[in-house]
């Protein structure tokens, strides 16, 4: 593909350089898919105002998520196995992250670990916790987190169990893959990513093998995880996580109003507004719709961030007028890490800019943070 105009078009790319396992892992969602697709359809519905001879130049996008400065309203989102869609893909993502000027969120099933990131990158990233049955893991990776000198750390609520993805299941995914025949003859013809595995070592849960008793290879890895996602998970651990951390603490995983003030009272910095980008409850409202009711039920008491199906600058710039003050994008940099290394990201995130410096001069503004509801046209707005 010669020219690269969007983000669909580095999914495309990446459906052909990416073994079917980890191209699927990504670009799927739980049983129907209903909520993987409305993330991404709700927001087509939403539609803006166009404003003509306003003064537009001078244009900034530039804001803060917790006090970051940034060069746009957007994160890397935390993704498991990411160094499975082109390898070191943890590493190169958050390089690209970093040079753009954006904030890499590094997932706790990742393939590169806490420790190989931080030493191949000078901005501080942050760091994404699920909590395990073994605490004792869990307070290692808090510390090596903090050793790592995370910026913060967001703490996935909504994954106490693991929704079903038929596609997973079909495909038999692990890391490193299985080598059956199908996925022998699939890999076959993806040399570009097979010769990129071969020359890394990173080819396994890099923050669980060699750090959890007992968890040496592929095998006991499968078997600890399958049982260790804690389904007695509270919000009493919320507290004692946050106070061993002592950091800045951002809630992933709310999607309910009751949910979204219990993230403000426990004193996180912010939240964000996600329902596991269709990963987790099929038939969940989508990300977008939930948003503004959240952001109500708030206040200024926590700031709000969302995820899940943001694929341009314009979604971006629709949830910011929609009260978000951040967003986080999977997928959108998942496609451009497997269409392209660390300058597939980039572009991914290039792409995303640009679409949005243009939408916010077509709505008539200069600078993000004077974008507010009003851009929206009022009917297409009442979600």
């Amino acid at each position: 593909m010669s020219v690269i105009t969007c983000i669909e078009d580095l999914r495309v790319l990446a459906q052909k350089r990416v073994p079917r396992m980890f191209y699927d892992y990504a670009d799927s969602g739980s049983w129907t898919e209903s909520t993987y697709r409305a993330n991404e359809a709700d927001f087509q519905s939403i539609k803006l105002r166009q404003r003509v001879a306003v003064d537009i130049e001078g244009r900034t996008t530039a804001t803060e998520m917790i006090g970051r400065p940034v060069r746009m309203p957007v994160a890397i989102a935390p993704t498991g196995l990411t160094g499975m869609q082109h390898a070191d893909g943890e590493i190169l993502a958050a390089q690209a992250a970093e040079a753009f000027g954006v904030p890499f969120t590094l997932s706790t099933m990742s393939i590169c670990s806490i420790e190989d990131v931080a030493a191949r990158t000078a901005t501080p990233f942050w760091f994404q916790l699920y909590v395990m049955k073994d605490r004792g893991f869990i307070h290692s990776l808090i510390d090596r987190a903090k050793a790592a000198k995370c910026e913060a750390l967001v703490l996935t609520l909504d994954l106490q169990i693991l929704g079903q993805r038929h596609k997973d299941l079909r495909n038999g995914l692990s890391a490193p893959p299985k080598l059956t025949l199908p996925n022998l003859i699939n890999m076959a013809t993806k040399p570009r990513w097979c010769l990129g595995m071969l020359g890394t070592p990173r080819r396994q849960f890099g923050n669980i093998v060699g750090h959890v008793k007992g968890v040496g290879d592929m095998g006991s890895l499968s078997e600890w995880t399958a049982k260790q996602f804690d389904p007695q998970l509270s919000w009493n651990d919320v507290q004692w996580i946050r106070e061993r951390w002592g950091g800045k603490l951002i809630i992933k995983g709310i999607i309910d109003e009751e949910d979204a003030k219990l993230a403000a009272a426990s004193g996180a910095d912010a939240l964000i507004v996600s329902n596991h980008g269709g990963r987790q409850l099929d038939g969940a409202e989508s990300s977008i719709r939930a948003l503004p009711r959240i952001v109500e039920a708030v206040g200024d008491r926590i700031e709000v961030h969302m995820d899940g199906g943001i694929r341009s600058g314009q979604d971006v710039l629709k949830a910011w007028a929609l009260g978000a003050r951040g967003t986080y994008i999977g997928r959108a940099f998942l496609y451009g890490l497997g269409a392209m290394g660390r300058p597939g990201v980039a572009k991914a995130l290039e792409i995303i800019h640009r679409e949005l410096d243009l939408t916010m001069a077509f709505c008539g503004h200069r600078r993000l943070v004077d974008v507010d509801r009003s851009i929206l046209l009022k009917d297409t707005a009442r979600l």
